[in-house]
This record gives structure tokens, sequence and C-alpha cells, in this order.
């Protein structure tokens, strides 16, 4: 089904999204579809989700990918990758409030606005602690963390060893973060 012309409220947005097909995110009355992935792209969600599943285990944690909606002040955003460490839901929830962890996974089409835009609107989030970007193609690695000061701090781990995820205490080898994703030459 096309995206709405018109505007909608974020209530409009979320009856509507329900009957589509595809995904879309929502930003002040805005409606923006999503196009899929490569597989470059899903090799790093995958590898990135079963690592940090892992590490959850037991903990309380979860980690989710690409499905699972992110609610910002007025929208509805799909991370790549989230985590919450918040109270766990019983139910089959579609929306996640309170994400310690988002990551995203570049890609040419979106890697300006994941970086300006949706991070613009993820720091609105109280429960955020950590935003990673992560671009497949370069492997290049940016993570900002949040300071006690309330401020952001970069942290280029491109050419680290391990990505290091403060806000849920881990440490995955970029190896493993690229694991099956072919170099691509300069």
């Amino acid at each position: 089904m096309a995206v709405p012309l018109q505007k909608m409220t974020l209530a409009q947005f979320m009856a509507w999204e329900e009957s589509q097909a595809d995904r879309h995110e929502f930003h002040q009355g805005e409606v923006f579809a999503l196009v899929g992935g490569t597989a470059r792209h899903n090799r790093v969600i995958l590898n990135l989700v079963s690592r940090i599943a892992d590490h959850l285990d037991g903990t309380g944690g979860q980690v989710f990918a690409e499905s699972m909606k992110v609610q910002v002040a007025d929208g509805v955003l799909y991370p790549d990758v989230l985590v919450t460490c918040g109270k766990a839901e019983a139910g089959d929830e579609q929306t996640i409030t309170d994400p310690t962890l988002i990551m995203e996974v570049l890609s040419p089409s979106t890697k300006g606005y994941d970086k300006r835009e949706k991070f613009i609107l993820y720091r609105t989030l109280k429960s955020l602690r950590e935003y990673a970007l992560i671009d497949p193609v370069k492997r290049e690695v940016e993570v900002f963390t949040l300071t006690e000061g309330g401020g952001w701090i970069l942290k280029d781990q491109t050419g680290a060893e391990v990505l290091g995820l403060e806000s849920i205490d881990c440490k995955l080898p970029m190896s493993t973060v690229f694991k099956g994703v072919e170099a691509v030459a300069p």
C-alpha cells in the first residue's frame, strides 16, 4: 500500500501501520517507507543480535532486531538492533519505550539520516545510554555513550580489536561483528 500523502497523528499511524506488509517510520505526522537491507547489512545485524543475546542470557535484558518499534517523542522508529534492560512485559508488545542501547547498521542510502536526524530523535529517550553506528562496507564503528553530565562522547572504535558496549558491559570481537562479511576494497 502507498504511503499516505496527508499527515497523521501517532495513533493513526500505529493503526495504519499494523495493516501494512512493509515497515514505515513516523515523525511529526510524516510517514517514511523503509527499504530492505543487503545481505551484508543483515549478516552484521544477526551477528550482533546472536552475540548480545548470549551475553544478556540470565540478566533480564532483552535484545531485538529490525521489526521492533521504538517510540520517541512524536515518532516511531525501527532501529536495526536494540537492547532494553527494563522490566520485561508479559505480552506481545511491538513497541519499546525504554531502550538502553540502540545500534544502526549503516547503508549508503540511510547513513546521513541515521547519524543525524535519527540520533537526535533517539537522544530524547531518557533510558538511552548508548548509540552505535556500524558501517559494514567501510568497517567503521562509532559508539556514542551518554556521560553522567548528560553529554554524549564519541568513541571511534573502527581500528579496535573489540567492540565495547559500556551500557550493557559487553565486549564483542570485531571479527565476530563482521563474521561472514567480505571486506570491500577501497
